[in-house]
């Protein structure tokens, strides 16, 4: 083979090469859909619509091969749906006709416009985007025969309101192990019934509101959230995170807020920052330490803005429950720290509570009460073993005793805390701590006992004057019920009421008899009455929000996780 034909033959096989390259690139274009147009005008109005169904079908094919990205900042959370509802319409636009919106596109504008007042973020419904549309559609006669525009509207309208529906209905929020919500009954035909629903009866904000929760405690609380909009304004500022290993990053952050609180200080100069910390402080009502701590934190960054963010997190707990609890439960609010005991839509009794500290924090859990108990003993729980008893008994082994405990094997047979080599366990330990029964003992004089995996329960306590304090997260973990009394004598006198399906029932001068005479009884309660702890840190009380401290963190940890980046405006 010579010199030439060597060149010839690489040549052709280049080319070969280029040609393929050229087919595979073009194939990959032309299998690609072309992004949506951006202007598409239309001389004869009466072509409107039709020329809006061609571009709304290019757009919901784009939608649906880009994860519902129409452009670089609007993206289409529902897109699979959206691509039902649009070809089985074969396409046609639903929120517009003929130049102009129609009453529904105006209804569903101003409901996203006003969704504040539901706990929402109108910039998760495309408000901006709808509003610059509509803005244009007002103002310029070229705007109006832009199809691109309608299309580019219309699946916005649709988008915003399937998204609507479900955070109006079961919110934002992850399940967690206490929801009683099943959200098998909310799938993608729930969504598309009501959907049709709100466009065939041209009503959409009756048929939203459809999909809230009927609780009394969700509508008192989005009564109340209108007034406190109405009072509010939400401004810019600068969160303070605490803690926060970066000192110097803590110190510009607290600067820059004292600013925005009119506190001024000197830029850099640690003594100025001092004094405005120190003042801000006094006017808070803080421990004037002119250092920044926990609570001068949390004050800082309680701001309007982040009070709006709580009460949308509390709202959204409310969608974590069925419309119907029971026609009796008793509802334990951790933060608010009491207890209500509900019978037929009435509060039959409420009572102070002391719950959990926050190393020590109550869970949130459903129960049902299954038994009662007079004069207790206390098993003391292992964490508290671990934590607290034995690090006291390295120490001292006098400690059981000072505390009035007892160690006792798993047989019953009491054992002597000196002649135990206390140092060679590290958490766990092959005895039982026991409180006795009587007036000294932690859990008082009676508890209510109901399944569950945290072995917690409610109960009196031989510490009554904690329920004079204001806040009251003072517990190991269990609650300790002021009216405990009242409560017990409920659950057997509605246990007497049910006498007809429930034999073998005690009655209230049963329980008063051992009660003074100290003895220990175990009382079954055979119409057990269903028992919620839970999280609920505002409330609509007299048509105005009450707010209850974050006790453990989990309005910081929720708005964090889930709204920290909505914008204000």
């Amino acid at each position: 083979m010579t010199h030439q034909s060597k060149i010839r033959i690489i040549s052709e096989s280049q080319t070969f090469l280029l040609m393929v390259f050229i087919c595979c690139w073009t194939g990959a274009c032309n299998n690609t859909e072309q992004k949506p147009p951006e202007t598409v005008v239309v001389k004869n109005p009466e072509k409107i619509d039709e020329k809006t169904s061609e571009v709304l079908k290019k757009t919901v094919d784009y939608l649906i091969s880009h994860n519902g990205l129409l452009n670089d900042s609007v993206q289409m959370l529902q897109s699979e749906l959206l691509n039902t509802i649009y070809s089985a319409n074969d396409y046609q636009p639903i929120w517009s006709h003929e130049e102009k919106w129609n009453s529904i596109a105006d209804s569903l504008y101003n409901f996203i416009y006003f969704s504040r007042q539901y706990g929402l973020f109108p910039s998760d419904y495309h408000l901006h985007p709808l509003m610059s549309i509509k803005i244009g559609l007002a103002s310029d006669t070229l705007h109006k025969r832009n199809v691109a525009l309608w299309a580019r509207a219309d699946v916005m309208f649709t988008d915003a309101y399937l998204i609507l529906a479900r955070h109006l209905n079961t919110g934002r929020l992850a399940k967690d192990s206490v929801t009683l919500r099943i959200d098998s009954a909310f799938n993608d035909n729930f969504y598309l019934q009501n959907f049709q629903q709100a466009v065939s009866q041209k009503n959409i904000r009756v048929t939203l509101e459809q999909l809230e929760p009927k609780h009394p405690g969700y509508i008192k609380l989005k009564a109340a959230l209108k007034t406190f909009l109405d009072s509010v304004s939400f401004k810019p500022t600068t969160y303070v995170f605490y803690p926060n290993r970066d000192s110097l990053s803590l110190k510009l952050q607290v600067e820059k807020r004292m600013g925005e609180l009119g506190l001024d200080t000197i830029y850099g100069d640690t003594f100025s920052l001092r004094q405005a910390i120190r003042t801000y402080q006094k006017q808070k009502g803080i421990t004037v330490t002119g250092t920044i701590g926990e609570k001068t934190a949390s004050s800082l960054n309680n701001t309007d803005w982040y009070k709006f963010k709580r009460i949308a997190v509390t709202l959204d707990r409310y969608k974590m429950l069925p419309d119907s609890l029971q026609h009796q439960f008793i509802w334990v609010n951790l933060p608010g720290y009491y207890m209500q005991l509900w019978n037929d839509d009435t509060v039959s009794l409420e009572s102070k509570v002391v719950v959990g500290k926050p190393l020590t924090r109550t869970p949130l859990l459903t129960s049902k009460i299954t038994d009662m108990v007079t004069y207790p003993q206390w098993t003391i729980p292992a964490s508290i073993i671990e934590k607290e008893v034995l690090p006291g008994l390295k120490k001292d082994t006098n400690y059981l005793r000072k505390k009035g405990y007892s160690l006792v094997t798993e047989k019953g047979e009491e054992v002597s805390p000196s002649k135990v080599n206390w140092n060679k366990y590290k958490k766990d330990i092959p005895y039982k701590v026991v409180q006795g029964s009587g007036d000294d003992n932690a859990l008082g004089v009676l508890k209510f006992n109901f399944s569950n995996k945290y072995s917690v329960y409610m109960h009196d306590t031989n510490q009554r004057y904690y329920f004079g304090n204001s806040v009251r997260a003072l517990s190991h973990g269990c609650v300790r019920v002021q009216q405990w009394d009242k409560l017990a004598h409920f659950i057997i006198s509605n246990d007497s009421i049910n006498a007809a399906v429930n034999a073998n029932t005690f009655k209230t001068d049963s329980l008063r008899a051992w009660l003074k005479r100290k003895e220990k009884h175990v009382i079954p309660v055979r119409t057990r009455i269903p028992v919620y702890f839970r999280y609920f840190t505002c409330e609509g009380v007299n048509g105005k929000v009450k707010f209850y401290d974050d006790i453990y963190g989990e309005d910081r940890m929720l708005t964090e996780r889930y709204f920290a980046s909505k914008p204000i405006n």
